[in-house]
């Protein structure tokens, strides 16, 4: 199988971000990589092959360490991927999010990439308006396909968070 579809995750998150990009990569006959980024590690250098040696951020742990996925959302993961016609693998990598899941898209040649989209609450916009969206920053940087799943869609008749009143 040669085809990929990443899909970015983290704890917590939505599990229709996940189900609808197995849905994708069913429909394309694409491997599923569910990537995980530590964002409180930088990558000190990829090893080809979608792996990474990564340093923390944090100076009193300066020896280099291979990052790790988190097992219990490895099997979360597993318990709403294993069963379908679908294979799927696990990815952890490490800084800034847009730009780790956009290099293993480029490492893969995936076809896409799928992201969800925050909270809409106050607190996550404001996280959002200052590191910037994921999603955004992948939509003006990829020449693939980024499909953004919406979470918790805001009515039309209503102001987005961000918004002046």
């Amino acid at each position: 199988m040669n085809a990929y579809v990443i899909v970015g995750v983290v704890p917590g998150q939505a599990d229709a971000v996940v189900v609808q990009a197995a849905m994708f990569a069913a429909r394309f006959n694409a491997e599923l990589v569910c990537a995980s980024v530590d964002t409180g590690q930088y990558r000190v250098y990829d090893l080809g092959d979608g792996t990474m040696t990564s340093l923390p951020f944090n100076p009193i742990e300066p020896n280099p360490t291979e990052t790790r996925f988190d097992p219990d959302l490895a099997a979360h993961l597993a318990a709403l991927l294993d069963g379908r016609d679908l294979t799927w693998s696990t990815q952890a990598l490490a800084g800034n999010p847009a730009q780790a899941l956009g290099d293993l898209a480029d490492t893969l040649n995936a076809a896409l990439i799928v992201v969800g989209t925050r909270d809409a609450t106050f607190r996550a916009s404001l996280q959002e308006f200052l590191n910037g969206s994921v999603a955004a920053q992948l939509a003006h940087r990829q020449h693939r396909p980024v499909v953004v799943i919406p979470l918790a869609p805001i009515p039309s008749d209503q102001p987005l968070p961000w918004d002046p009143a």
